[in-house]
Order: C-alpha cells, then sequence, then structure tokens
C-alpha cells in the first residue's frame, strides 16, 4: 500500500511577515557614567575641579560604547555638566543618553527602527516576534507598532502558529 502525506506548511503558505525586534538591537558595550564620582564629598559639584577633570579624562576608553549618564546622589547638579560630559563623550561613544540603562536601551532601538523602510511593509500581514533571546523593552513594541499601524494590512504579536491581533485595517 503506498500512502503518499503531503505535509503543508502552513505557516510557510500563510504570507506572514516575521519582525523579529532582536535584529535591532545595537550590541556595543552598555556603561553607566554616574556623575556623583565627581561630586566634591558626595553633596555637589565644583566648577573648577570638574572642568579640570573634563581636560584630564581618558575619553578614548569609551569608544564604541553606549553611555547613559546619571547621578545617583541626591545632589543639585548644573545643567552645564550633563552638557560638557556629552561634549565629551560623544566624540568617541556610539550613543549617550542622560537616564538610565532602560532609557538608553530605548533610545537604542528608536534610532534603529526610525531606519526602518516602512514600504517594505506597505499592505502586508505582518507578525512582531514576542519571544527574543534577549531583554527587548517594551518601548520597542509600541514603537514598531506606531511605525507599521499606518502601512500595514494587519499586525500581530507572538509567533507565526500562536498570536495576539494588534491591528487590522479596514478596507
Amino acid at each position: 500500500m503506498d500512502i503518499q502525506e503531503n505535509f503543508v506548511n502552513k505557516v510557510a503558505a500563510s504570507g506572514l511577515i516575521t519582525f523579529n525586534l532582536e535584529e535591532y538591537y545595537h550590541t556595543g558595550e552598555r556603561v553607566v557614567y554616574d556623575i556623583k564620582d565627581n561630586l566634591f564629598h558626595g553633596l555637589m559639584l565644583r566648577e573648577k575641579d570638574f572642568r579640570a577633570f573634563i581636560k584630564t579624562h581618558d575619553w578614548a576608553s569609551y569608544t564604541g560604547k553606549n553611555i547613559a549618564v546619571i547621578c545617583s546622589a541626591d545632589a543639585i547638579v548644573p545643567t552645564w555638566a550633563y552638557m560638557l560630559l556629552a561634549n565629551k563623550l560623544k566624540p568617541y561613544a556610539h550613543e549617550v543618553v542622560f537616564g538610565s540603562l532602560e532609557t538608553l536601551e530605548s533610545v537604542l532601538f528608536t534610532k534603529a527602527l526610525a531606519k526602518i523602510d516602512l514600504n517594505a511593509f506597505a499592505g502586508e500581514r505582518v507578525v512582531v516576534k514576542g519571544c527574543a533571546d534577549i531583554d527587548v523593552p517594551i518601548s520597542a513594541y509600541v514603537e514598531i507598532t506606531s511605525l507599521l499601524t499606518p502601512v500595514v494590512k494587519s499586525m500581530m504579536y507572538g509567533e507565526p502558529c500562536s498570536t495576539v491581533p494588534i491591528y487590522k485595517r479596514k478596507d
């Protein structure tokens, strides 16, 4: 008895495009620069001392890194101090932001997603992949939803075999 079975990959035949946010993860090292280390007695920033530090510090050690600038001390730090840090870090660092590592991650994803050619998704059925090997911030899911909604036919979240509907264009 010759029984021939045909297996059909319904996911492959569905025409769904899987959008994997992991592909937009910047692999550069993440570093927190805590300005508290520049405070006098942990309380205040002295301009003369800070400017001397700015001139002598090895800024090249931040080459290619992603920097989150914070102040973890309960101190008043003038805005110009953060501006001086950004000015010295930017020629070396890949990215410099004010805020936590979470803020840095959001900015990295937002900038990467802004470079997407949305025309490639025009009228398509897209699944934004839900499972990731890296920690993709929720802000990246919100950003890609905002970017894709105006152009896609439909958008889902999850895996092609198990999705949650997010958006469907009314034709």
